[in-house]
């Protein structure tokens, strides 16, 4: 099992290309399953998430070529079964994207109940009771969720809870549905919104993709289409705190500044300096950075996945900070690791009690999630001495050549067979 090792000390200095965004490109790629024709995606990250999409493509019956230049060109066909196994489910909660396209276009989905990473529980509940809106038959047995129809049929669906793989997946399922579709208490994020300009250019009527309420006319079939998938915010978020964490100066490029306002507003909090530019973000880390409390939320509001590296820059924040995680219940175990290393972290909930600043020190430190292997990685970038940071595939998932980008800026950091 492959391991990262740092040596902390470092001051990050000079340009950090930013990816294109996993969690909008995951969406895209099962896009395909809706149309025989080929649908042509640009900046798409390299990370196992997407060959892991690739390969259940592949099994489903599409044809999925990635290139070097970060596009893919996927064919959907013929499909050959509609099933997703557990093997492939398992290791990727996203797989359940494919169950609205299926039942959209084949009127039948067999997919493993999901598994991806250990952050608490994300039922799948919700994208059961919108396809039974839509009018199929749900039956669930030995680990798997079984979805038929005869003809999908518009309806009015409200989430009881935001969701955004449920937005996605009934949105993509609706496409192709007889008559009108709402989605209502819908998700926000940047990358369902880049989903619904994607499905659109394939020939979908969707209406307010992005916003909490989505209008979707059905189409009888949708058509080959070139998208550009959009940047990866939360990396662009990861490297604003390696560059603050480290009181370096980092150019970010290939960024759009819209897409994390929340994270930029927080950061601006404690003294760090961001100046924005045209697709580019400059951040410069305050000597004395302060501590600010931070509570995750919905899009707009500070992303989830943004509050792993933010607890370890609070470490090096001065005063006491209360991080709040509003989104999961299950999402602090990156905490006991930075204890590991020194940090001064209170439990209590939902709540973690930050006091800081507070010297790290290099340790072996596991990795339980994804943001949460980012969050150790930033530590050993200031912790005194090696770090050395195991189950690394987690980070692999995510986040594209990491330890190169950080080399090229200064990083002092090496992956061990």
């Amino acid at each position: 099992m492959e391991k990262l090792r740092i040596r902390g000390g470092a001051k990050l200095e000079g340009k950090v290309r930013i990816s294109g965004a996993k969690n909008a490109a995951l969406p895209a790629m099962a896009t395909a399953l809706l149309t025989p024709e080929v649908v042509q995606l640009e900046r798409l990250p390299l990370v196992n998430d997407i060959l892991t999409m690739q390969k259940l493509l592949g099994d489903l019956g599409a044809d999925v070529e990635l290139h070097p230049d970060h596009s893919a060109t996927l064919q959907a066909r013929l499909i050959k079964s509609c099933e997703a196994s557990y093997d492939l489910v398992k290791t990727m909660r996203a797989s359940v994207l494919v169950m609205g396209p299926l039942l959209a276009r084949m009127g039948r989905a067999r997919v493993s109940l999901p598994g991806g990473c250990a952050i608490g529980a994300r039922p799948i509940n919700l994208h059961i009771k919108g396809f039974q809106a839509l009018g199929a038959k749900v039956r669930i047995e030995h680990g798997y969720i079984e979805v038929t129809t005869d003809q999908l049929k518009g309806a009015e669906i409200l989430f009881d809870r935001i969701t955004v793989t449920g937005t996605e997946n009934l949105m993509m399922a609706a496409t192709l549905a007889s008559g009108h579709t709402i989605l209502r208490n819908a998700a926000c994020e940047p990358e369902v919104t880049d989903l619904a300009a994607l499905l659109n250019s394939m020939g979908a009527r969707i209406e307010g993709g992005g916003t909490s309420t989505v209008h979707i006319d059905g189409v009888s079939e949708l058509h080959s289409t070139t998208h550009c998938i959009i940047p990866d915010r939360i990396e662009i978020g990861t490297f604003l705190v390696a560059g603050a964490i480290t009181n370096g100066t980092l150019e970010l490029e290939n960024v759009n500044t819209s897409l994390l306002e929340s994270t930029v507003g927080k950061l601006r909090e404690t003294g760090v300096r961001i100046d924005v530019t045209d697709n580019c973000l400059r951040v410069s880390g305050a000597k004395v950075p302060v501590a600010v409390d931070v509570g995750t939320k919905e899009y707009p509001g500070f992303a989830t996945d943004m509050q792993a590296q933010y607890m370890t820059f609070m470490t090096q924040a001065h005063g006491a900070s209360v991080i709040t995680e509003n989104i999961f219940e299950n999402r602090f175990m990156h905490a006991s690791e930075l204890i590991r290393m020194g940090a001064d972290i209170k439990i209590e909930g939902s709540r973690a009690i930050v006091r800081g600043a507070t010297p790290l020190s290099g340790a072996n430190v596991i990795a339980s999630d994804l943001r949460a292997s980012a969050s150790l990685v930033l530590a050993g970038l200031v912790a005194h001495g090696d770090t050395v940071i195991d189950r690394v595939y987690h980070l692999d998932r995510g986040y594209e050549k990491i330890e190169e980008k950080l080399r090229s800026v200064g990083a002092c950091i090496e992956r061990l067979k």
